[in-house]
């Protein structure tokens, strides 16, 4: 029995309803209606979920790429969004759309060419675009009357005006320095109206930056022919931004806001007006600076995801990551902590240089550093990657299902265990974060803080058999809106302390008790 079925079969014990392991059924008999003018539908298509994992990541907050395409739509053209991952059944049909834009990762691929086949049997238009389209275009072409690749939010009003010629190409590709728009800060806002507010945690999804200083062998921004300069946006409009959302909690999905500290600085600045609170992605070298630490902080950041990815220096080396070596961590992390910032870790199994060991030393590790959130990853070689080329070099990719390459597979020989043992390694990892034990442990060290932080571990890590009723009956937003508005007061009380006393005490201690 291959290691991917017997892994299949160990998570079929854990809690995955269908309705989080399959995609709402498209009906064949469907009769439609022709296609109406100049209509314009946006799918986020569906994907498996994780069991370990907590299903509620999959709500914190939608993706901006579609919104961003609607923010570029001509105003004569009207334009919808539906993502299937909210669990509302398959995309709307009435009106039927004349064009149909899918975004298109890896592990969803399957279903988008569904839809693109369903749709495209009715008389739509079907335009494809997103990461998979660039590293396999000879893949998606077949089922799309034309491809985006590329950056595509700047190329899309020319797609529509070539439909309504009836010029379309087969093909349009997209720069991520500068486009018919001008650069990144010339874009329009993403058209944050057209989400169902009760269906996320927070809409206030931010991007301020694009790009990152990393390049890492592993990671999805080293695809072959994905080049992306780092940009930032006006400071001040995405403040405005984040103040029109009327979300107490904005979430940033930059790949990296801190690869540019004196524009960290001045964007913390600029939110700190506010009096919001936000999280967003960082490198552990911005602790390389205490001071831009506390501008976070005092610019209404209460949590960050840090990749980590390995606690082995080798590793880090292997993968090109320019990190800090493993050996100062935690005397980074406390000072994210000493700054009423928590942290999200990011950890990946599977390295060269990882054994049967690196499960449990990983998860002490957290243990012993009280990281309020983990979230770990199977190394994946992406298709176009240098890891995925290496591995194929090497005879070493196991299959290539892309649906089974979401980092909770394993998809390649490792070096120094069995597949096996790496799922079950990933397994146990998550089991353990999300024990009673294991939250208790890493509860902040300020008793104040420790209140917030259990209710929200408890809704977010050990919730999965509730998620789905929340999700479908459009509640998640409702439960999380309290628990995100106190902890958003209580920082904007301990921000004015902190402004107040800074001169006097430049080393503050602080509760540390934000949003994970």
């Amino acid at each position: 029995m291959s290691p991917r079925v017997r892994a299949g079969k160990k998570a079929g014990r854990l809690y995955l309803p269908r309705s989080m392991r399959e995609a709402p059924p498209l009906d064949p008999s469907l009769l439609t209606r022709a296609p109406q003018a100049r209509t314009a539908l946006l799918i986020n298509p569906f994907y498996p979920k994780d069991p370990h994992a907590s299903f509620g990541k999959h709500v914190l907050t939608p993706t901006l790429a579609l919104t961003s395409f609607a923010g570029t739509t001509p105003p004569h053209w009207s334009v919808r969004y539906w993502d299937e991952n909210l669990l509302q059944g398959p995309p709307p049909t009435d009106p039927f759309p004349q064009v149909v834009g899918i975004t298109v990762h890896l592990t969803f691929a399957r279903r988008a060419f569904e839809l693109a086949r369903w749709y495209r049997a009715r008389g739509a238009t079907i335009i494809l675009g997103g990461l998979h389209v660039l590293s396999c275009p000879e893949e998606c072409a077949p089922h799309a009357d034309a491809l985006v690749v590329g950056e595509g939010v700047q190329v899309w009003p020319q797609v529509l005006a070539d439909l309504e010629r009836g010029t379309l190409r087969g093909r349009y590709e997209g720069s991520y320095a500068q486009g018919p728009l001008g650069e990144y800060r010339d874009e329009p806002s993403p058209r944050r109206e057209l989400l169902p507010r009760s269906g996320f945690l927070t809409t206030g999804s931010l991007i301020a930056t694009r790009g990152c200083h990393n390049r890492c062998g592993f990671c999805y921004l080293a695809t072959d022919g994905l080049h992306i300069p780092y940009q930032t946006h006006h400071a001040e409009e995405i403040a405005r931004q984040l103040q029109a959302t009327r979300e107490p909690y904005g979430v940033f999905i930059d790949n990296n806001l801190g690869s540019r500290r004196d524009y960290l600085r001045t964007l913390s600045r600029a939110l700190a007006r506010t009096e919001k609170i936000w999280s967003a992605a960082v490198s552990l070298d911005v602790t390389d600076d205490p001071d831009l630490v506390r501008e976070m902080a005092l610019g209404g950041c209460t949590s960050v995801f840090v990749g980590f990815e390995s606690l082995t220096g080798e590793n880090l080396d292997h993968a090109r990551k320019k990190s800090p070596r493993p050996a100062d961590y935690s005397r980074r992390v406390d000072l994210f902590h000493r700054n009423g910032i928590q942290v999200n870790g990011s950890f990946v199994f599977g390295f060269d240089h990882d054994g049967p060991d690196v499960f449990h030393t990983t998860v002490d590790w957290i243990e012993a550093n009280r990281l309020e959130c983990a979230t770990f990853h199977i190394l994946t070689p992406y298709p176009a990657t240098p890891l995925f080329r290496q591995m194929d070099s090497e005879g070493r990719l196991l299959h290539r299902d892309w649906s089974l390459y979401d980092t909770a597979h394993v998809v390649f020989q490792p070096r120094r265990m069995s597949p096996q043992e790496l799922y079950d390694g990933y397994a146990w990892a998550y089991r353990r974060i999300f024990s009673h034990a294991c939250i208790w442990k890493r509860r902040p060290a300020d008793p104040r803080a420790v209140p917030p932080y259990l209710a929200m571990s408890y809704l977010y890590k050990r919730s999965n058999r509730l998620w789905p009723f929340l999700i479908r009956h459009r509640l998640t937003h409702l439960v999380w809106r309290p628990l995100v508005e106190v902890s958003r007061r209580r920082h904007v009380r301990f921000r004015r302390r902190l402004s107040a006393r800074l001169a006097a005490m430049p080393e503050v201690g602080v509760p540390v008790g934000g949003l994970c």
